[in-house]
């Protein structure tokens, strides 16, 4: 069993949502006995070592600059990602061909690799991410940028016609591919933990984290220190990398809300460990966010709003508020309850349901037609 992979992005550290997926995939795989040829595109992040203990070659390429990408006929996060050395390297055997998103995907209908078999992670409805995003974006020349990104993305998903299977990371992103194309699977996000690792008993604050610099993630936090928390005698730590200075202004307003700005994995850790809940809404309803994954796996109760949990299973795992009102009512009610072992055990079976790595690997491995 031996794999080409494209990745979006260098896979390590595996500390943003998307390459989380990556990594924690290529280590299930390898586990699974899968020799993996992996092909990173860099812009940023330098090489890691630790991807060679996994897989049997790691080959870099550089990212194309925004203005090599002209004319705009194929999206940027495409045609950015483009390479003869790569597409000579995947032209030099017959072994299938794993693309991550439509990022990935400058080759996937390449003539040369017409006959061979190709598979696509399908991360996001990239053009709709992309629609969202541009709503949000308050900077006039980013937010140009998005909608004509997401324009062209919609033209260029067809291009998917060319996989031999789809796999989409959420059941929501699942109904839309299916109506489009075929060979569309559903297959859950991987991710780092083993086991559910809550805390029992009772904590003393609500925590809201994410990088705080990503404008969706910015009118989270401004939503429940506006519309939430200003009317709360409860703590809320919002804890994430690169928050805006809005943001910092507006805290520094409330005695009750406090900011930990850039906190390293082991004060994050202990935040999430410590916090009662977990409080969670999203604006946007794309894919699945790593962060609500990481939160149910190590953090006492999780309160999220629907956009947050469509399309994800979880929502028996969760406690659902869609409004200020109700979001205040329930933060109240979960103050008078600890967390217990039945509840953690009744976790444990729901998550292990849907997100264990090795099984969903072992699944990929049965679907791949091998060589």
């Amino acid at each position: 069993m031996v794999l080409h992979l494209i990745s979006f992005d260098i896979p390590y550290p595996p500390d943003y949502g998307g390459v989380i997926d990556v990594y924690y995939r290529i280590k299930a795989l390898s586990e699974a006995g899968v020799r993996i040829i992996l092909h990173c595109f860099a812009y940023g992040r330098p090489a890691a070592r630790e991807l060679s203990a996994l897989c049997a070659e790691v080959h870099y390429y550089d990212r194309k600059k925004p203005l090599q990408s002209l004319p705009l006929k194929i999206p940027h996060i495409t045609y950015s990602r483009r390479s003869k050395d790569l597409l000579k390297r995947l032209q030099a055997d017959n072994h299938p061909i794993w693309f991550e998103g439509l990022h990935s995907c400058y080759y996937l209908d390449h003539k040369s690799l017409k006959h061979r078999k190709k598979y696509v992670r399908m991360h996001n409805i990239e053009w709709q991410y992309y629609e969202l995003l541009a709503k949000r974006e308050k900077d006039l020349v980013r937010r140009r940028y998005m909608q004509q990104e997401a324009k062209v993305l919609k033209k260029y998903e067809i291009v998917l016609w060319d996989a031999d299977r789809i796999f989409a990371i959420s059941k929501k992103d699942k109904a839309y591919l299916e109506e489009k194309y075929v060979g569309v699977e559903y297959l859950p996000a991987f991710h780092s933990h083993l086991d559910v690792n809550i805390q029992l008993g009772k904590g003393e604050y609500c925590l809201y984290h994410g990088k705080l610099s990503v404008a969706e993630n910015h009118e989270a936090a401004m939503f429940l220190i506006e519309k939430v928390f200003s009317n709360l005698p409860f703590r809320l730590v919002i804890a994430g990398a690169d928050p805006l200075p809005e943001l910092i202004g507006t805290i520094a307003q409330h005695d009750n809300i406090q900011l930990r700005h850039n906190p390293g994995e082991a004060e994050m850790s202990d935040l999430m460990r410590q916090a009662h809940v977990h409080v969670l809404p999203s604006f946007q309803d794309t894919g699945i966010k790593l962060k609500l994954l990481h939160s149910l796996y190590t953090g006492r109760f999780v309160m999220v709003n629907t956009p947050m949990i469509a399309g994800t299973e979880l929502e028996d795992a969760c406690i659902i508020a869609d409004s200020p009102g109700d979001m205040q009512m329930l933060i109240e009610q979960l103050f008078r309850f600890e967390m217990t072992d039945a509840e953690r055990q009744r976790r444990r079976a729901v998550l292990g349901k849907i997100f264990d790595n090795w099984a969903n690997a072992k699944r990929i491995t049965q679907v791949i037609e091998w060589n």
